[in-house]
């Protein structure tokens, strides 16, 4: 059995996690994106088979690729990891003793890829086989949802993300994403890929802890490689979250330095990795209106003990430069003028996924971005992404890697 481990951004991708999604797409309307944390609604079919483009490209590349639904429904098919599911996700605090009851003993006797597509698609109330007496019920309309879709989890990077010989769990900085987490940690505890394997849990494994202020999101968390981790706190991740994080890395001995900078607090840029990712060992494609030479940061070092020393750096590159022991970065920038660099910014022209170094998948609609890719040597494999890219996520947003090499 192959090891599960992530190394860097860049060396030979091997393992990831994708999630196609379907019913939670449908549950998508113009009423609800916004709570959902979406900015429109999406073409369901077009929507899947641009996923499917992506997931096929990567198998193209040798890329094994393992589907969240999949995973979910085998997770459940142990008694145990189902009964616990359950009572996390619709818990009697969630829906009042009645009401929970109810929906799971419905829940209970479906097959389980039902329940699993169920549990990250929705389930609006008048798809209940029968009215409960519930009070709670009885004052929500039959188009309301008694479990939420989470659309989100079209982002696997986002949820749990591996770092060299581990995983964090990410407790999530937003109502509307927070329930995905219960299902990672119920696939890392029960499935037997990751049962039967030995890795660490840096962080949010437990669900008895309020994590509180302490939210990481995957997508700010870049494994630069040689013992170097790149963290953006942004509108999702805290510096709090990152000191755990860097914390339980140093304890267990799987980090040297965690590098963390600051990123506004706005949509646009809600992950580091929507405006900076790793291609190359000495190359960054960045969005420059964002990734300035004033971005603070701050370099975490620390030991077995746990205990984390903190110092301010002057400049993010000379940071990153001396970590990778590179002479000199290359940062490829955002293509065209100001207005087409912004637009190919919201359009995840700077979230590519690199299979292998110098070899990245992105989106086939970000010409100008890609065109400068191509120039500096770096082969751009293109996706469809019209829909996809609606949800505000690019290839690397929507893979979760569990097993790549390290440079």
């Amino acid at each position: 059995m192959s090891k599960l481990y992530v190394g860097s951004e860049i060396g030979q991708l091997r393992r990831v996690i994708l999630h196609r999604p379907r019913r939670s797409l449908t549950h998508l309307t113009p009423s609800n994106c916004q709570d959902l944390l979406f900015d429109d609604v999406l073409d369901v079919e077009r929507a899947g088979a641009e996923h499917d483009g992506f997931a096929q490209t990567l198998r193209d590349q040798g890329v094994e690729v393992l589907l969240l639904t999949d995973l979910l429904a085998e997770t459940i098919a142990i008694p145990e990891a189902k009964d616990w599911l359950l009572n996390q996700q619709v818990s009697d605090y969630r829906l009042g003793k009645h009401l929970a009851n109810n929906v799971r003993c419905y829940l209970n006797d479906l097959p389980n890829i039902t329940l699993a597509k169920i549990l990250t698609g929705g389930l609006a109330y008048s798809s209940l086989p029968k009215s409960s007496s519930s009070m709670v019920q009885g004052l929500y309309e039959p188009t309301d949802f008694v479990i939420d879709p989470l659309p989100n989890h079209l982002f696997t990077r986002d949820t749990s993300c591996w770092v060299y010989g581990g995983v964090s769990i990410n407790p999530m900085a937003k109502p509307a994403r927070q329930r995905e987490t219960n299902h990672l940690r119920a696939i890392y505890r029960w499935h037997p890929l990751f049962a039967q394997q030995d890795f660490i849990k840096y962080f949010g494994d437990d669900e008895t802890i309020n994590y509180d202020k302490s939210t990481i999101e995957g997508g700010d968390v870049l494994v630069i490689g040689k013992g170097s981790v790149l963290v953006g706190m942004s509108e999702r991740t805290t510096p709090q979250g990152v000191e755990h994080l860097a914390s339980n890395l140093f304890k267990h001995g799987q980090a040297k330095q965690v590098i963390a900078m600051e990123l506004p607090k706005h949509r646009s840029c809600m992950h580091l990795d929507t405006v900076m990712t790793h291609m190359r060992e000495d190359t960054f494609s960045v969005y420059p209106e964002v990734v300035r030479k004033d971005v603070k940061c701050w370099s975490l070092t620390g030991d077995e003990s746990g205990a984390v020393s903190i110092k301010q750096e002057d400049y993010f590159v000379k940071a990153i430069e001396k970590a990778l022991g590179v002479g000199q970065l290359n940062l490829i920038t955002t293509g065209g003028d100001s207005f087409e660099a912004e637009r190919e910014q919201w359009k995840d022209a700077n979230n590519v996924l690199t299979v292998k170094s110098g070899v990245v998948i992105g989106y086939e609609s970000n010409a100008y971005t890609n065109e400068k890719y191509d120039k500096a040597g770096i082969t751009v494999l293109p996706i469809q992404g019209d829909e996809l890219g609606r949800g505000r996520g690019g290839a690397r947003c929507m893979s979760c890697p569990i097993e790549r090499d390290g440079i």
